[in-house]
């Protein structure tokens, strides 16, 4: 059966690259007693799938991986339990849940996510980014330039940008985060500033964390991964 496990990542642990997060947790899956799946052939390894990968530095509140595990009388509670006599400070078990049979995995179920970005003391923007932020929001295009390690395109922000609003002293938004869209808050936070006549983001300005992430319903509705998971999903 399938399982999806939601995580927290927060303090030195953002810190911590994708790669490491992975190592990491498949320890984690053997000292808590999972009777994990491994893949066949001459290098078997444990069969798990995180929804999307976060980048260095930034902390999250709504990280899942989908483990395989055979089928047992271990229940998700007593996983999650064992699981998180595991984690160091700076992990947390959220919660863990089944998964329907048909369920496809974390990666590909990826829609959105939502970030929420905060100033670092000093490095408040000097324009008064409060009264900015729904305006801009409300622009019809908002062209930007996308960097990967391979290609730098030209593009209109907006029909991935899906919220965009102040939160207290933060900005609150959520953004298309699928494989054909994957837009990173740090773009839109470029894009701001731009508008409000700054060319750049001073280094080190934001600080940034992911609230949640997002599948769709069949109805085209955003729902967070958790959602998608039939029995057991216990949370703090």
């Amino acid at each position: 059966m399938k399982v999806r496990i939601k995580f927290r990542k927060y303090g030195v642990m953002k810190f911590i690259g994708h790669l490491d997060v992975m190592r990491y947790f498949q320890k984690a899956v053997r000292r808590a007693g999972i009777p994990v799946v491994y893949s066949g052939g001459y290098s078997p390894h444990q069969i798990m799938s995180f929804a999307a990968p976060l980048g260095v530095g930034l902390e999250s509140n709504g990280e899942y991986m989908d483990l395989e595990v055979q089928e047992t009388d271990m229940t998700c509670v007593r996983m999650k339990e064992a699981l998180q006599r595991t984690m160091v400070d700076g992990m947390e078990i959220v919660s863990v849940g089944r998964l329907p049979d048909t369920a496809g995995n974390a990666m590909a179920s990826v829609a959105a996510a939502t970030y929420t970005v905060r100033f670092r003391k000093g490095f408040e923007p000097d324009f008064d980014w409060k009264s900015q932020i729904e305006p801009f929001f409300h622009k019809l295009t908002i062209p930007v330039t996308k960097q990967s390690k391979k290609t730098v395109k030209e593009m209109d922000l907006k029909p991935f940008l899906y919220s965009l609003e102040v939160c207290g002293n933060a900005i609150r938004m959520t953004v298309d985060a699928s494989s054909s869209g994957n837009i990173k808050p740090g773009l839109v936070m470029e894009a701001f500033y731009r508008e409000n006549g700054v060319e750049k983001v001073p280094e080190h300005a934001l600080a940034i964390t992911r609230e949640e992430t997002w599948g769709r319903l069949e109805d085209g509705a955003l729902a967070a991964l958790e959602e998608f998971c039939i029995e057991d999903c216990i949370k703090e």
